[in-house]
């Protein structure tokens, strides 16, 4: 069950890097939520998002059937040079927009007391608001494809199910914590200010790993 451990640790690290600066914008989403905008439409809209950029990524799966593990494991360059892009513009940013985050939290915290009717799935994928934030969620996860597409590429199809499962379960946190933060727009300040701020550094983890897994190294070292 080596494997399984292996799978879970690396579809949580991975999930985290890739899917923790979504709360930031969910929590913009469900701050907006009055009588037509429902918390609905942001937990479908995410999840189609989500979907499709997982299933874009699949295609790392299917390169990885016909392609030597060598020279996969070169893809793992994508998300060391994303981490390091990430931790460049950290470095370089003074842009606050969690302030403004914050800022719109407070002021539309009056519609957290609407009722309304209750919506059906059917009627919230015919609402093109749940679209909107469906393409929110792809365009803020165009970073997540170089990263998703290695290390699927590189996985065998039991860990592949495992790491999409755990990616999935952070979404739904995401989607939990990013509700109840509306109610406390403080937190959500702190998060977007500092926790951000460590995953550039898993992104780099996860390229290495992926390297090493498929001594991808080896095809640098010389003809012995």
């Amino acid at each position: 069950m080596d494997w399984l451990m292996t799978a879970i640790k690396i579809g949580l690290a991975t999930g985290l890097a890739t899917t923790f600066d979504d709360n930031i914008y969910l929590t913009g989403f469900f701050s907006k939520v009055n009588r037509t905008f429902r918390p609905k439409h942001v937990v479908v809209g995410e999840l189609l998002g989500f979907t499709t950029l997982v299933c874009i990524s699949l295609i790392g799966f299917l390169i990885g059937l016909v392609i030597s593990p060598n020279w996969i494991g070169l893809l793992g360059f994508l998300p060391i040079l994303i981490g390091f892009n990430n931790l460049r513009l950290i470095l370089l940013s003074r842009d606050d927009s969690s302030k403004d985050i914050s800022a719109n939290l407070r002021k539309n915290a009056k519609f957290h007391g609407f009722d309304s009717r209750r919506l059906s799935l059917w009627e919230v994928l015919q609402d093109r608001k749940t679209y909107q934030i469906s393409a929110v969620t792809i365009s803020n996860g165009g970073n997540n494809l170089g990263i998703y597409i290695p290390l699927f590429a590189s996985s065998s199809l039991e860990s592949l199910i495992v790491i999409i499962l755990c990616c999935y379960a952070l979404v739904l946190v995401w989607l939990f914590m990013s509700y109840n933060l509306t109610r406390q727009p403080g937190i959500a300040v702190v998060l977007s200010r500092y926790a951000g701020k460590l995953f550039p550094f898993v992104l780099m983890w996860l390229g290495l790993r992926i390297i090493l897994d498929n001594e991808s190294y080896k095809l640098f070292l010389p003809y012995s």
